[in-house]
């Protein structure tokens, strides 16, 4: 119950933390454009913590991490856990991953990620130029007399009218 306060005091207007269930959390580590950011979900079985917690990846924001990552970070954060047994953990692993994020990204490759990234950035920003239309100009009456005048019967200017006389 403590840990729990102590949890959503830290966290307070944090947008990496989420809260899921009172014995269940999330963590962002790492931007949301970054490419090697990723998700940690820690829940607490009912003797936590005297026992380790459960250390999930599984989110759909994990997707375009590689299996041997996810298995490499869940190792490296079972051996924090270990280390720590017996006491509350969860800001201690979110902290740890924090720190080590590059250690525990750098085999992860960049460009998959970069393209699924930029296809959605493309996707959004041609939605506001659609709804948007131009405004024809409009013209008064003397207006559309003159540039009757001036055109032929498809609304074409005569050959030569921006021709300069060169006697005058």
């Amino acid at each position: 119950q403590m840990e729990l306060e102590a949890l959503r005091s830290i966290y307070e207007g944090d947008l990496c933390f989420r809260e899921l269930s009172p014995v269940s959390f999330q963590y962002r580590i790492g931007e949301s454009g970054d490419p090697k950011a990723f998700l940690i979900e820690v829940s607490w079985p009912e003797t936590y913590p005297q026992t380790a917690p459960v250390i999930s990846m599984d989110a759909f924001f994990n997707n375009t991490i590689s299996s041997a990552i996810k298995q490499s970070i869940l190792a490296k954060l079972m051996v924090e856990v270990e280390a720590n047994l017996g006491t509350a953990m969860t800001y201690t692993l979110f902290e740890y991953a924090k720190d080590n994020k590059e250690l525990f990204m750098e085999n992860q490759p960049v460009n998959t990620v970069t393209s699924v990234s930029n296809s959605i950035a493309i996707g959004t920003s041609d939605v506001p130029a659609s709804k948007k239309k131009d405004k024809k100009e409009q013209l008064s009456k003397t207006q559309k007399r003159k540039l009757a005048d001036k055109t032929d019967n498809k609304g074409e200017l005569p050959r030569g009218w921006n021709w300069v006389d060169v006697i005058k």
